[in-house]
This record gives C-alpha cells, structure tokens and sequence, in this order.
C-alpha cells in the first residue's frame, strides 16, 4: 500500500494547522476527500448541471445518467438484489428516520417493542423513540460488556414475538466495536421482526453483502466514505419497500395527481421526492470507485495495522484508559486521561495540528453506562501513517506531562 501516493490525492492535508503540519485523525466524524471526488462535483457544476428525470434536453439527460450510475454503483457495492432497493438519502440520520416514519408508523403497534443497542448513535435512538411514544411501543436496549461488546445472551432472551424492529450499527463511532450483525439478524428473523442496520461506520471499511447478510434495511452516509457531505442512501427489500407508504411528498414520488387522490411512482422514486442533490450524488460515485479500486480488504488490512500500532502505543501513556476493547473494531481508538478533560486534550492537541474528536460522540447512553462524560477519540483513514500516531503519542505525552 502506497500510502505517500494515495496522500497526494487528498489535497487538504497538505496544509499546517497553527504552524503544524495537520495531522487528521477524525475520520469516524468525515473523511477528507479525494481529487477525483472533488473533480466529479465540480465537473458537474462547471458543464452539465440542470435537473434530473424530467427533462429532455442535453444537459438533463447527462445529469440524470449520471446520478442513476451512482445508484448502479451503489447497488453493486452492498450487493442488492436490485436498483430499486436504493434509495438516495441525505445520510444515515434520514435512512433511520425514513425507516422508523414510514415502516415504523404503519406496522408498529400498541404493546409492540423495538431493540436498539447502547452502542447506538443518537440518530440511531431518538427515532424509535418517536415512535414508541406515538404507538404506546416499547423501546428495548442490548446491553453492553465492559469491552464494549453486545451482550447476546441478553439480546436472545430480549426477542419475542412483540419485536418488531431491530436496529442496530454494524460499527460503533465511538468505540469501534464490529458486531455480529449477521447473527443479530437471525435471531431477529426468527421472531419475525425486521431489520435496520447503521452503516455509517462500515461503509469505507468493512465488505457488505445485503444479500449474505439478509438484512432488511442498511444504510450509509457519503462523508464517512471519502464522498461529499449531505447524500448516502438507504438500502431496503424490495417487498419491504412496496408495502411502506412514501416518507414525503412532492414531485418525483408521484404518477398522477388530482385533487381527489395521488398515485405514487414506482421504487425507487417513490421514497425521493423534490429536486434531490444531484451534484453530491453524481461525486458519491467516484468515492465509491476510489475505496473499490484500492480494495476493501486491502483497506482495513492497512488500517487495522495502524489502529493496533496506536492502541499499543497510547495504552503505555501515563494514566490512560482505553474505553472499547472489543477483539474485533474498525479504526477507532476511543480512551480518557485519568484527571484532564477530553476537551481539554482536544484544543491542545489541536494547537499541535493534530485533529481528534472529544466528548459523547453522540452517544450519550454508552457513555453514561461507562460512567464517564466523554471520550477523546482518534480514528483512521487509509491515508493516515505511523509517523502520525507518532506525533499523536508525542502530543499526548508533554500534555499529560504538562497538565500533571
């Protein structure tokens, strides 16, 4: 793996960051993006920008085949059956919130239960917990070890017949941990319940099959997956999909409208109503391409290198405790200094160049199950090196010198 060749494709690193060369290591909140990325979206708006679907001329017809080829690739990269189970979203957040409003609301009832995870990001709770206050539906949670792996022994003797939804990520943000969706999914089968899976943390660096896995629902975000902020989409089964009254309403996501009655389109419009983000949607192509050429598995090879080289190295730092030490993680390294605070370690590393996320994550419930406020955590990207944990470490040590 050429990692120095890969950098030059990404043009925001090669900055300094208050007198430092910038050292990113915020990946599980957005990915930087490549040239060939930021080249689609501006090629886009430089030389065939217009609306999609309805028009007839020239630059209408580019547009519209060039956003339904990033659905093409899409299908392709998670392995759907059909292109009609993809539906273009802002991101993960919608995908959930058009899961919980449309599948939740029609098929949800009194005395029904839903099972989330505390591993869940908020967008991956508050939902579901619109839909238990509406439907008098009971939310129900999959405990956590202090490795912060799913508890499933608790999970089996959770499921019974009143589940109907289970959704949980198939990477945690905060502390890393890949669970065992493919069994998740079974068991849930089992009982009859359908499927969500939170992709935000899987898309650039785990292989997903839909298919393999049988879920009934996943979904990604772009920005986590070297494409641009504000698109992704939502992979559901087609016959889940059919029988789900549309999310909104407006242009697109109709056949005939009268003022007496509408008919809605057929999948995927159905679920994409009003001018969507054409530009974003077209470059979310290429990011796709760009992770497929490097390949997947070469991908998380290399950052797993690069996680378990800082996991060794700032697990030895003085008064440091990682939080998340599940035996299988993407690149996420979550941990807490015994007596400083994560922001405060935050904004000093930053005056280093040296980007990392602190706080909850979004995760407030995972957090608050560790007994802590927040985490400082670091996360990596094919484009990061050893020489930037180095520098990572380095940092780390004069704080924890300086504030002790």
């Amino acid at each position: 793996m050429d990692v120095e060749k890969i950098r030059k494709e990404f043009p925001i690193l090669h900055q300094t960051v208050n007198g430092r060369d910038l050292v990113y290591l915020d990946n599980a909140a957005t990915s930087q993006k490549p040239l060939v990325v930021i080249d689609a979206l501006t090629d886009y708006y430089k030389g065939y920008n217009a609306n999609i679907h309805r028009g007839i001329h020239t630059l209408a017809e580019k547009a519209t085949k060039a956003f339904e080829q990033t659905r093409h690739t899409a299908k392709q990269y998670i392995n759907a059956a059909s292109e009609q189970e993809i539906i273009f979203t802002r991101g993960v957040t919608e995908g959930i919130n058009l899961v919980a409003t449309s599948y939740g609301r029609t098929f949800v009832k009194e005395g029904d239960e839903i099972i989330v995870s505390e591993l869940e990001h908020h967008s991956n709770i508050v939902p579901w917990q619109f839909v238990c206050e509406e439907k008098n539906a009971t939310l129900k949670v999959i405990p956590v070890n202090d490795n912060g792996e799913l508890d499933l022994d608790t999970y089996r003797k959770l499921l019974s017949s009143k589940t109907k939804i289970v959704s949980v990520n198939h990477a945690s943000n905060s502390l890393g941990t890949i669970n065992p969706i493919k069994e998740i999914i079974r068991l849930a089968h089992e009982v009859g319940a359908v499927v969500f899976i939170d992709g935000a943390q899987a898309g650039a660096h785990l292989e997903i099959d839909v298919q393999d896995l049988d879920c009934d629902f996943y979904a990604v975000s772009a920005h986590k997956m070297y494409g641009p902020t504000g698109t992704g989409f939502l992979y559901g089964k087609k016959e889940q999909l059919e029988k789900m009254p549309p999310y909104h309403g407006g242009g697109e996501m109709i056949k005939e409208v009268t003022f007496k009655k509408t008919t809605y389109n057929d999948l995927p419009y159905k679920f994409e109503a009003g001018t969507p983000n054409i530009g974003d949607v077209v470059a979310f192509k290429y990011a796709m391409d760009f992770i497929t050429g490097l390949g997947r598995e070469t991908m998380a090879a290399y950052e797993h290198e690069l996680l378990l080289y800082a996991t060794e190295r700032v697990s030895k730092l003085k008064g440091v405790k990682l939080i998340g030490t599940a035996a299988h993680k993407v690149s996420v390294l979550s941990f807490t200094v015994d007596g400083i605070h994560p922001f405060d370690i935050g904004q000093m590393l930053d005056a280093r160049g040296i980007a990392v996320r602190t706080g909850h994550h979004c995760t407030q419930p995972l957090m608050d199950r560790y007994e802590i406020e927040g985490t400082v955590r670091a996360s990596f990207a094919i484009y990061n090196t050893k020489k930037e944990v180095d520098q990572l470490v380095e940092g780390l040590e004069r704080i924890i010198n300086f504030m002790k």
